[in-house]
């Protein structure tokens, strides 16, 4: 089966059938077609199907090939038109041959069609089309992360983003004309600029120096803030990376400034072909020294108690949830069909009257359903309230119970739960349960409250709901929401932390990685050197840029151009790792 019949059995499936556009393409057996050329093609002619119908149907197109049908058409018109190479057949293939013959034609209805949208050239025209395309994220900025551990915000506001404008608001980055870019006031190394412009073509964004991340997915690892006094990391549902590798970026912003206690990131995910994503993304941002990743390793199934995560100090959950919050998650542009020839009766074709019958399907299930999404995209219809209910508390139950297994790592005094949905059944209420669990009152666990969260936090102006939280006026102060459409530029989000005091340290420490005796003044050994508080000890008079001696191992900063940056579990290094952790299995 060739790229284009692929491709139209694709779009001849109901969403609600398959799930989402994205997971359709990838997780679809028996396809010939590499999966990325296949996602584009289909998503590309989407997007044009517009201007694309006028012109086959301008062309009279089906009319005279009659073995095309309407998608084929559509697909096949997109690549000879818009496809820098053009049409992926041999020309001898009947498929081309069907469109070759009528080249002409269709290239001079395109023209006809971009000069009735006053366009004047074929940039102009394709600028409309991604507005009208972008959906609900047009009226959102692209967010982007500067990652630390390769770039700076200085280097990248004089090279990748030398041509943008600064803004003022939010507002100006989404509706001025051209590009503009808004250093964020919350979270550090973060900026908003203006829709439409695909980064992910440059420099930056493939050697790791930017990360696309929502600025409410940036929210969990700022909030954590983990310093060298907090220990070892772990982030519990890690894949995609993007809270990972900003866990790594904030651990490097904190280094000491003398040798200490290297950091170690425990980024687990269940999934192995997700941890995959995970593992590349952690090698493509430079922090693959500091993450050992569980590849197709449960969180739930570690042991707290572990000699490994005995200094395990601060942990991020980032569960999978309903995903009401996300904006436009794989949002697909409406697919416009050119017209079926009239059958021998004058009316229209079978195959045009299933078209609208399935379109029209589609429409009264999505206007009266709601649609949860997993983490892969896959869609559950909830027909009814009860159903969606008795999701949201099988979701909150797993979610409690991985913040309940958090809670029992015996070092730990930080812990982050977020979520990117805005049911106060997966937040708040998973909070006050959480709280009110025998492990929290044990161990004693309490919400991080307002005052002791880091500046950005504190003054974000969104808090938790109070009837949530039973009236409790503190604990939805501590907790952090953001909700589409609410002009912060944000997807819908929640954020909580939570803090214990332990032994030899405090919950939130805001005096540094050093002890300090009652006075405040920093505790020094008789060369003058301040004693850490995560190990008691002096730190050691090596500056981190000196060589540390013969027998050291060395450091991998992840942006080598060795052969070890191929992706994969069979190479010298990870054999080397294997022996050195033994996985994540207890």
């Amino acid at each position: 089966m060739s790229l284009y019949h692929e491709a139209a059995d694709i779009l001849s499936t109901s969403s609600h059938e398959g799930g989402s556009l994205k997971s359709r393409v990838f997780r679809r057996k028996n396809i010939t077609s590499p999966p990325n050329q296949l996602y584009a093609l289909v998503f590309e002619t989407c997007k044009w199907s517009g201007i694309l119908k006028e012109v086959i149907d301008g062309a009279d197109l089906i009319r005279h090939e009659r073995k095309l049908t309407p998608v084929l058409a559509l697909l096949l018109v997109h690549d000879l038109l818009l496809a820098k190479r053009g049409i992926a057949l041999p020309q001898s293939h009947g498929l081309r041959s069907s469109i070759d013959r009528h080249k002409g034609r269709l290239s001079s209805e395109f023209t006809r069609a971009r000069l009735r949208r006053k366009a004047p050239s074929l940039e102009a025209v394709t600028a409309q089309i991604e507005r009208a395309a972008a959906g609900e994220e047009s009226s959102y900025p692209r967010w982007v992360r500067i990652n630390v551990l390769k770039s700076t915000i200085e280097e990248q506001l004089e090279t990748t983003f030398r041509t943008y404008q600064r803004a003022e608001t939010i507002q100006d980055v989404v509706t001025k004309e051209g590009k503009h870019i808004l250093l964020d006031p919350h979270v550090p190394n973060l900026v908003a600029v203006s829709p439409g412009y695909d980064l992910s073509k440059t420099e930056a964004y493939t050697s790791g120096k930017i990360i696309l991340q929502d600025k409410a997915s940036c929210f969990p690892a700022y909030l954590l803030d983990p310093h060298s006094e907090d220990g070892d990391v772990i982030d519990a549902c890690a894949a995609p990376g993007n809270k990972t590798t900003h866990l790594a970026s904030i651990i490097h912003s904190h280094t000491p400034e003398f040798e200490s206690k290297r950091q170690t990131i425990f980024a687990f995910e269940k999934d192995a072909r997700r941890a995959q994503t995970l593992e590349k993304m952690v090698k493509t941002a430079g922090s693959r020294d500091m993450t050992r990743i569980g590849l197709g390793q449960d969180f739930l199934q570690v042991d707290p108690e572990s000699d490994r995560f005995q200094t395990v100090g601060a942990l991020l959950l980032d569960p999978s949830c309903s995903g009401s919050g996300i904006v436009g998650r794989d949002s697909i542009p409406e697919l416009h069909l050119p017209e079926q020839p009239k059958n021998n009766r004058g009316g229209p074709s079978h195959s045009d009257q299933s078209s609208k019958r399935k379109r029209k399907l589609d429409q009264t299930q999505d206007s009266s359903h709601t649609i949860i999404r997993d983490d892969d995209g896959n869609e559950t219809v909830m027909k009814s309230e009860k159903d969606l209910t008795g999701r949201l508390e099988a979701l909150s139950g797993f979610q409690l119970t991985l913040l309940l297994h958090a809670f029992r790592f015996p070092s730990a005094r930080k812990v982050t739960y977020s979520t990117c949905s805005i049911h106060s059944q997966e937040n708040e209420h998973v909070v006050m349960a959480a709280l009110e669990s025998d492990i929290a009152v044990k161990m004693g666990w309490r919400i991080m409250r307002r005052d002791d969260q880091v500046s950005g936090m504190k003054s974000w102006p969104v808090r938790g709901l109070i009837e949530a939280c039973k009236g409790d006026e503190v604990i939805a102060e501590g907790c952090i929401r953001s909700y589409k459409d609410d002009g912060h530029g944000i997807m819908g989000f929640f954020v909580a932390g939570f803090v214990r005091d332990i032994p030899g340290g405090t919950g939130i420490d805001d005096d540094g990685p050093y002890v300090r005796d009652e006075t405040g003044v920093i505790v020094r050994d008789v060369l003058g050197m301040p004693v850490l508080k995560a190990t008691g000890a002096p730190v050691a008079l090596v500056g981190r840029d000196e060589d540390i001696g013969a027998d050291a191992a060395p450091v991998n900063r992840g942006d080598s151009d060795s052969s070890d940056e191929d992706t994969g579990t069979d190479g010298d290094d990870s054999e080397s790792e294997d022996s050195e952790w033994g996985g994540f299995k207890d």
